[in-house]
């Protein structure tokens, strides 16, 4: 057995619950460098995944928010310029997978955070779902959001 084979097989997966990182703190730093969409010498957030959490949580039933927006807002309420375009997308991504497990454990798509109102269809985090865009459409229809 290679190296490479035995880590496969001694290295446990982490859930996405684990990913949520609840004891992570957000952090606002100034950037050396141009960055995607942000210039040099800006303020970026780097938000954690619970509070992309707690912010989709807010969005009332039948809105959608895009995730450019969800950036502009979570800057401004942590008094950046800017918020971190990759890490935004991965923690929407994680907020989602943990969203469908906790679904597929019983839980009431009442109580689950409501991912589907910030996630496009088209997005390239949607590819990206572990379970595919059914319920992201679904639940996107069922709240008049697609027809």
């Amino acid at each position: 057995m290679t190296k490479v084979e035995k880590r496969k097989t001694t290295t446990k997966r982490k859930i996405w619950a684990e990913k949520m990182l609840p004891d992570k703190v957000a952090v606002v730093k100034r950037i050396d460098a141009d960055f995607a969409d942000i210039p040099a010498g800006s303020t970026m957030l780097i938000a954690t995944p619970a509070i992309v959490d707690e912010y989709i949580r807010q969005i009332p039933k039948g809105h959608f928010t895009d995730l450019k927006q969800m950036r502009k807002d979570l800057a401004d309420t942590h008094n950046a310029e800017y918020c971190c375009p990759v890490t935004a997308g991965i923690f929407l991504r994680i907020v989602s997978e943990n969203a469908h497990e906790e679904l597929e454990k019983g839980k009431s798509i009442n109580k689950i955070t409501p991912f589907w109102r910030v996630m496009s269809v088209k997005s390239p985090a949607a590819k990206k779902l572990s379970f595919g865009t059914d319920i992201l459409i679904q639940q996107q229809k069922k709240e008049g959001i697609i027809k």
